[in-house]
C-alpha cells in the first residue's frame, strides 16, 4: 500500500510554479552576488571561453607591462648619465681653456701646465666610475649594454637597443704627461668638443628610443582596457536588470505561495463537506 500523499492537480501546479521561481531566484542571486551573468561553462559555454580567452591574453600583456617599464628605467638611467658626464665634460673643458689659456712665457708656466693636467685627469677619471655606476639591473647602455623589450605576448615582437662604449666613443685621452704646450691642450679641446657632440647625438638616439618604447607601452595599456572590457562584455550582468528581476520572482513567489494556499483551502472546505 502507498503511502505518497495525494495532491490535488492545482496544488501540484503551483509547487512546480514555486519550484522554477526558486530556482531563477537562485540563478539570480548568483548573478547579483558575483555580479556576472555567465559564472561557468554551463551558464554560456561560448560566452564563458571567449571572456576566457580575453582575459588570458591581457594577463599576458599585463607581465609585458612591467617589462617595457623595466626598459624605460634602464633608458632613463643611462641618460641621467649622460647628462651627468656632460657636465663633467664642461668642467674638462673649462680646465682645458684656463690651461690654454697660461703663458707659455711666464715663469712656472711648465708647473701650472702640469697642475691643470691633474686636475683634468682627476675628472676624466670620475667620468670613467660614472659609467660604471649607470648600471639598471645589470644593463648599462653607457658601457656596451644590450637592452631588449618584447612587445608581444608571442615574444616574436621585440624591440633591442644597442648600447655604446661612451668612454672609448668620447676617447678623451689623459692630460698628464701629454699636456707639454698649447698645442696638445688644443688637441683636447678639440677632443672636448667632439665628445660633447657624440653626447648629444647619444642622448638624442635614446630619447627616441625612450619615446617607442613609451609609445608602445600605453598601446598595450589601452590593449588590456579593450580585452578586459571585451571579457565584461561577454559575462557581467546588468545589476539594475538582475535587481529588477529579482523583486519581480520575489512578487511572484508571494502570489504562487498565496495561490498554493487557496488550493489548499479548497481541498479543506472539500474534506468538511464528511
Amino acid at each position: 500500500m502507498s503511502n505518497s500523499i495525494t495532491l490535488t492537480a492545482s496544488m501540484r501546479t503551483n509547487l512546480a510554479s514555486l519550484k522554477s521561481i526558486q530556482s531563477q531566484m537562485d540563478i539570480t542571486q548568483e548573478r547579483l552576488s558575483t555580479g556576472k551573468k555567465v559564472n561557468s561553462a554551463i551558464d554560456n559555454a561560448s560566452s564563458f571561453y571567449q571572456a576566457r580567452s580575453l582575459t588570458n591574453r591581457a594577463s599576458d600583456l599585463e607581465s609585458l607591462l612591467d617589462s617595457m617599464g623595466q626598459g624605460i628605467q634602464t633608458i632613463e638611467a643611462a641618460n641621467e648619465g649622460i647628462e651627468a658626464i656632460t657636465a663633467y665634460v664642461e668642467q674638462l673643458k673649462s680646465v682645458a681653456d684656463q690651461a690654454y689659456a697660461l703663458d707659455v712665457n711666464a715663469d712656472g708656466y711648465d708647473d701650472a701646465l702640469a697642475e691643470y693636467a691633474e686636475q683634468f685627469d682627476k675628472i676624466n677619471t670620475e667620468i670613467a666610475s660614472l659609467i660604471e655606476d649607470a648600471s639598471y639591473q645589470g644593463i648599462n647602455l653607457l658601457a656596451d649594454g644590450e637592452l631588449k623589450v618584447t612587445f608581444n605576448e608571442s615574444r616574436d615582437n621585440f624591440f633591442t637597443i644597442e648600447g655604446k662604449d661612451v668612454k672609448t666613443e668620447m676617447g678623451i685621452a689623459a692630460a698628464t704627461g701629454t699636456w707639454t704646450s698649447a698645442t696638445e691642450v688644443d688637441a683636447s679641446l678639440t677632443k672636448i668638443a667632439e665628445a660633447k657632440d657624440f653626447l648629444r647625438s647619444y642622448a638624442n638616439e635614446l630619447g627616441n628610443n625612450y619615446t617607442i618604447i613609451q609609445t608602445r607601452q600605453d598601446f598595450t595599456d589601452a590593449m588590456i582596457d579593450v580585452l578586459e572590457t571585451g571579457a565584461d562584455n561577454l559575462v557581467l550582468a546588468d545589476m539594475n536588470e538582475e535587481s529588477a528581476n529579482y523583486l519581480a520572482l520575489q512578487t511572484r513567489q508571494q502570489l504562487a505561495i498565496n495561490s498554493l494556499s487557496l488550493a489548499s483551502q479548497s481541498a479543506q472546505s472539500v474534506l468538511s463537506l464528511f
